[in-house]
C-alpha cells in the first residue's frame, strides 16, 4: 500500500495512509499558481467547488466536475464550463454548507480515499476555519495545499515523514478538537519529545529545520493535530 504523498517541493510518508484513487478539489480561496496546481493535478481526478474554476481556468486544466452555489465564480467561467460540458451540481445560495463541504462530502461518497483541496488558504477567515476543521474531522486523508502552504493531519499513532527540495520557512504543529499528547518532532531546531500540546495555547509555532537538514519527523500517541508548512509568504 502507498502511504506517500508528493507535492512540489515536499515529499511525505505517512505509514498509516491509504493513499488510493486521489482527487484534487480546487475551492475558491486564495487561487494556488498555475504552473503548481498543473504539476498537481497530475494523476488525480480534479473537481472544483464554485470559484475555485476560475484557478482551474487560468492553469487550462479541465476539471470532471464543478460543485456550488455558482455565486462568486466568474460568469466567463461559467460559460466556458458550459462550453466544455463540464458537469455542473448548482445547490441553492441559502444552505448550512459551504461549496468546499459540499465538494468535500460528494468525493468521499465517490470513494476517494486521498483527497487533496487546494485553494484553501487566504482571502476569507470564516471560510478558511471552517474548511480546515471540516478536513480535520474528515475519516478520508485530507491535504490542504497550495504553492506556498500545505497542512496535514496526525490522529493519535500516527506518523508523518516531511522531506524539503527546499527549506521551509516555518513548521507549526497545531493541537485540534482538545490536547494533543505524547508529540515527538525530530530534525527541527526545537525539537520535541512526549510532549503535551494545550490546544487553548498552542506553542509549537514557527520552528523549523535544524541547520543542514532536509528531513522531519512527527508523530503522536493521542489527540488530533494539524501539521502546517509555510514554504514562503
Amino acid at each position: 500500500m502507498d502511504s506517500s504523498i508528493t507535492l512540489p517541493f515536499i515529499q511525505a510518508v505517512k505509514p498509516s495512509a491509504r493513499l488510493a484513487q486521489p482527487c484534487l478539489i480546487v475551492t475558491g480561496g486564495r487561487a494556488p499558481a498555475p504552473h503548481w496546481l498543473q504539476q498537481v493535478a497530475k494523476g488525480k481526478t480534479l473537481w472544483t467547488a464554485d470559484h475555485g474554476l476560475d484557478a482551474c481556468r487560468a492553469a487550462q486544466l479541465l476539471p470532471e466536475r464543478l460543485i456550488g452555489d455558482l455565486d462568486s465564480l466568474s460568469l466567463s467561467s461559467l460559460a466556458w464550463a458550459e462550453a466544455q460540458g463540464i458537469p455542473i451540481e448548482k445547490f441553492p445560495t441559502e444552505k448550512d454548507d459551504t461549496d468546499t463541504q459540499l465538494a468535500l462530502r460528494k468525493a468521499e461518497e465517490a470513494g476517494y480515499t486521498t483527497i487533496y483541496l487546494s485553494g484553501a488558504f487566504g482571502n476569507r477567515t470564516d471560510h478558511a476555519m471552517s474548511t480546515l476543521l471540516t478536513a480535520a474531522a474528515s475519516e478520508t486523508e485530507v491535504i490542504l495545499a497550495d504553492d506556498r502552504e500545505a497542512l496535514f493531519f496526525l490522529s493519535g499513532g500516527e506518523s508523518l515523514d516531511l522531506e524539503f527540495d527546499r527549506s521551509p520557512k516555518a513548521l507549526s504543529l497545531l493541537p485540534l478538537f482538545g490536547d494533543a499528547e505524547g508529540v515527538t518532532m525530530t530534525g527541527v531546531h526545537w525539537p520535541l519529545s512526549g510532549t503535551y500540546l494545550s490546544e487553548k495555547c498552542p506553542t509549537a509555532v514557527s520552528n523549523r529545520l535544524e541547520e543542514g537538514e532536509t528531513r522531519c519527523t512527527v508523530s503522536m500517541e493521542k489527540g488530533k493535530l494539524g501539521v502546517y508548512i509555510c514554504l514562503f509568504e
